[in-house]
């Protein structure tokens, strides 16, 4: 959880001295100092200063920061920045979309400080004329406040699983558990979470409760008994545990894995076979004898059905297909061979290829695609021509002495405004891979942004559409997209469409990508990775896949290198 607060006050940080003017090459320290420890996969209270050093983007400076939090709780230099900057900018700022100097505009314009007051002003129509505000303008704040109070509610899976792992490691050390495990809609991988459910089994409840709800991330106590409690944690989260018998595990991980719905049908199918199925177990109706639940897979056999994953567990028509003995083997993690969207200090990556490869190794993949920014994404150093042609030259002479392992040659094209890639054909033929993607023009109509991906997947060079709706989960809205169209023209030019496996956009997400299946087209899965612990995020590709009912065969990179150049 340090390393969700720490990258929470450097983009904090970030804003605040964007506010004040201050020296752009300075707030993006901060930004990507923030991305990379909350891309961090051990936690940052158990890293030394000289490891700390070895994060690109943490210098003496940043890494001074870090450890005056973890000792004191607080950083000096935010708090004092916090003084200079008019109270009320931090408020509005934490409206997704409503960037520094709109913010500041705001409140040196109108006085506004809370959003209660933006609301009104902004439905009634009173912002308008303001400099840079126009009735979009407004649409889109209002949107970005719907956004924040649907964030209260509910946020993202990404950064809702590391707060329940940590919880669940802290148990595993601290309380007298014998099984652990989440439950709810982490266990099926919703992209979006409202609450932390944990099971566990224990000789000793009582013990287990006391731990839980003394841990160090409770804000509040909502309930303590002895097999259930229920906490509030710091970032507003709350998070219930419960304590069950060994013998009704498996029904209980049932019971509140869910979802509701899919519960619903199996209590139904129970009560036709005569039986009752609740989170204690299965019972024969007629004798309340207790024929299973030690076991999930108990629940489901018993039901004359074959086990179905978690993910699948959303009355989508999973019951029906298990029961016609349809249900497609789920593609894992294990199967990936590679991650076909990775960047380098050729633009915005913070690595060099060796240390690159060295950790897709480590990982079993057999391959990575190198493919760094377009000239047109500047803040990203983007490459031109010229620049793409030398890493390409440099690439293939790192290929040759390599030994099974491939370095895939390819870019991130830009895909502008008007639907041209940002750099000419004859630069794109020489690629082995073009992921193409917008980053530019969000707020462009439905008819501009589809035609703008129309384009790209027209263009013959291009193999990939990252991204493709341009999400960032409780940050941004998709844009305004026909999706339908988008697919329609992917099948017809046999365009892969991505999954991306960042933990915030999780774009594809699962409809789509079961509807990309079913309509036959080629999908990957890729990490967008600019730091090597980003690797790791291909798990949250992954389980998005498995929502969408994919198997193996549905995934490019799952290929071995020849068999993935051939489809390309």
């Amino acid at each position: 959880m340090k390393n969700q607060e720490i990258a929470r006050i450097f983009n904090d940080i970030a804003d605040l001295l964007e506010i004040k003017g201050e020296n752009p090459f300075r707030i993006r320290a901060y930004r990507r100092a923030a991305q990379n420890i909350e891309a961090l996969t051990k936690n940052v209270e158990e890293t030394p200063k000289d490891e700390l050093l070895k994060i690109p983007g943490i210098g003496q400076d940043l890494a001074g920061k870090i450890e005056e939090y973890l000792k004191t709780g607080r950083l000096q230099f935010y708090e004092e920045l916090k003084k200079e900057v008019p109270e009320g900018l931090s408020v509005l700022l934490s409206i997704p979309s409503l960037g520094p100097k709109t913010a500041k505009l705001l409140l040196e314009r109108l006085k506004v400080k809370d959003i209660g007051t933006l609301e009104q002003l902004a439905r009634e129509h009173k912002l308008i004329g303001l400099p840079g505000i126009k009735e979009k303008t407004e649409e889109n704040i209002l949107k970005g406040i719907e956004m924040l109070k649907r964030g209260m509610e509910r946020q993202p899976l990404g950064k809702v699983l590391p707060y329940a792992n940590d919880i669940l490691d802290y148990l595993k050390k601290k309380a007298p558990v014998k099984k652990l495990t989440v439950a709810g809609s982490i266990r099926r991988w919703k992209d979006t979470i409202k609450d932390i459910d944990i099971l566990a089994t224990s000789e000793k409840p009582k013990e287990v409760m006391d731990t839980f709800v003394h841990l160090p991330h409770v804000k509040d106590v909502l309930m303590h008994g002895p097999t259930k409690s229920s906490v509030i944690i710091h970032e507003g989260l709350q998070v219930d545990l419960r304590v069950v018998e060994e013998d009704s595990f498996g029904a209980a991980l049932a019971y509140f894995t869910g979802s509701k719905e899919h519960n619903i049908r199996l209590r139904e199918m129970a009560m036709k076979l005569g039986l009752k199925l609740n989170e204690y177990g299965i019972f024969r109706e007629k004798d309340n004898k207790k024929i299973g639940g030690k076991e999930e897979e108990d629940i489901y056999r018993l039901l004359g059905l074959p086990y179905i994953s978690p993910e699948l567990r959303e009355d989508t028509g999973e019951i029906e297909v298990a029961m016609a003995g349809g249900l497609p083997k789920l593609v894992e993690l294990k199967d990936i061979k590679g991650d076909l969207h990775v960047h380098s200090k050729w633009s915005d990556g913070s690595h060099d290829f060796e240390e690159l490869i060295h950790e897709a190794k480590k990982r079993g993949y057999e391959y990575i695609a190198i493919t760094d920014h377009t000239k047109g994404l500047g803040i990203a150093r983007g490459l031109n021509a010229e620049r793409l042609m030398e890493e390409k030259k440099e690439i293939d002479a790192i290929n040759k002495k390599l030994k099974g392992f491939r370095l895939i040659v390819g870019t991130e094209v830009d895909i502008r405004s008007d639907g041209q890639m940002d750099l000419p054909d004859d630069i794109l033929k020489e690629m082995d891979i073009v992921v193409a993607s917008i980053h530019s023009g969000f707020k462009q109509n439905r008819e501009q942004i589809t035609r703008r991906l129309v384009s790209a997947m027209r263009n013959p060079y291009v193999s990939i559409i990252a991204h493709p709706t341009g999400r960032l989960i409780g940050e941004r809205e998709p844009y305004d997209v026909d999706m339908n169209e988008v697919l329609k023209v992917a099948k017809e030019t046999r365009t892969a469409i991505e999954i991306n496996a960042y933990p915030l956009r999780l774009d594809l997400n699962d409809v789509y990508a079961k509807m990309a299946k079913e309509m036959g087209i080629a999908i990957v899965i890729s990490t967008d990775t600019h730091i090597t612990n980003q690797f790791d995020y291909m798990i949250y590709g992954v389980s998005i896949a498995r929502r969408a009912w994919l198997g193996k065969s549905d995934i490019l990179n799952t290929m071995s290198y020849n068999s993935l150049m051939k489809t390309f």
